[in-house]
């Protein structure tokens, strides 16, 4: 049984030294070209490139680093395959060059807050764009977030950012949304934005779930970060009739079987 063609799977490649679950695992870019050789054999749709660490109270890279880290990879990757690869970017520069590497996709977790030409940039291109809700920045984002209601919360960003492009001349038929599960977010924030998640296509555009690893799977169980492959795809199969469209995950095999299972009993 197949998976419903809606439904993408995008494996995660990390070319930095210090991301919270595999940094520096895939730092050298043969060692990212490896592992994005086993997503593509694991079934991804979707290779994700992102070459400056988002984890909490991470530090920011410096532009020519980050190229430096991506650009090869991105490169490399077009010489042997034409799978849908995303950069994982919140500088425009970066998205720029990125996109005449090869790259079709911009994910940009500052949903085109950090950097006042990103919007030019997607405006020059007809890249989808993936824009990710997120109290703060990454150096900032757990320090101390709060809500009202946290599902209304992230719709009315959303509504706002869409209406952003919409006047900036964009086609929101190129916009996927992400509730930005683990940035500006306690435990139960992200078990309340997972447990109403059908809500988000209330905006009408696809949704992109990025669960994979987080540390509030650790909360509830106490495994480490690299233990979470599993309760990452339990989290997948749960969430698939929730209309959520991509799954961004670091282990792609483990969550294409458990969407198989989850499909398969849906239609029984």
């Amino acid at each position: 049984m197949t998976i419903a063609r809606s439904v993408r799977i995008m494996g995660i490649v990390n070319v930095t030294p210090d991301s919270f679950s595999d940094g520096g695992t895939f730092f050298d870019s043969r060692d990212a070209l490896a592992q994005v050789r086993r997503l593509i054999d694991d079934g991804a749709d979707i290779i994700d490139v992102g070459g400056e660490s988002t984890r909490p109270y991470a530090d920011p890279v410096a532009l020519d680093d980050e190229l430096m880290r991506v650009l090869p990879v991105i490169e490399s990757i077009r010489s042997f395959s034409d799978i849908t690869v995303s950069i994982d970017t919140s500088k425009a520069e970066v998205a720029r060059q990125a996109l005449a590497a090869g790259a079709d996709i911009i994910n940009d977790v500052s949903a085109l807050r950090n950097d006042p030409e990103m919007i030019d940039v997607v405006r020059a291109s007809d890249a989808e764009l993936i824009i990710m809700h997120m109290q703060g920045t990454p150096g900032t984002m757990q320090d101390a977030p709060h809500y009202r209601d946290v599902v209304e919360d992230v719709l009315a960003f959303f509504r706002r950012r869409l209406e952003f492009l919409h006047t900036e001349g964009i086609d929101l038929d190129r916009v996927i949304i992400d509730p930005g599960i683990g940035f500006g977010k306690k435990l139960a924030h992200n078990l309340q934005l997972l447990n109403r998640l059908e809500r988000l296509s209330e905006l009408g555009r696809p949704v992109l779930l990025g669960h994979s690893r987080k540390r509030f799977l650790g909360d509830l169980t106490g495994l480490e970060a690299d233990q979470r492959d599993i309760v990452t795809s339990v989290v997948s199969a749960l969430s698939l009739d929730k209309h959520v469209s991509i799954f961004r995950v670091h282990d792609v095999a483990a969550t294409r079987e458990a969407l198989k299972i989850a499909r398969a009993i849906t239609l029984a």
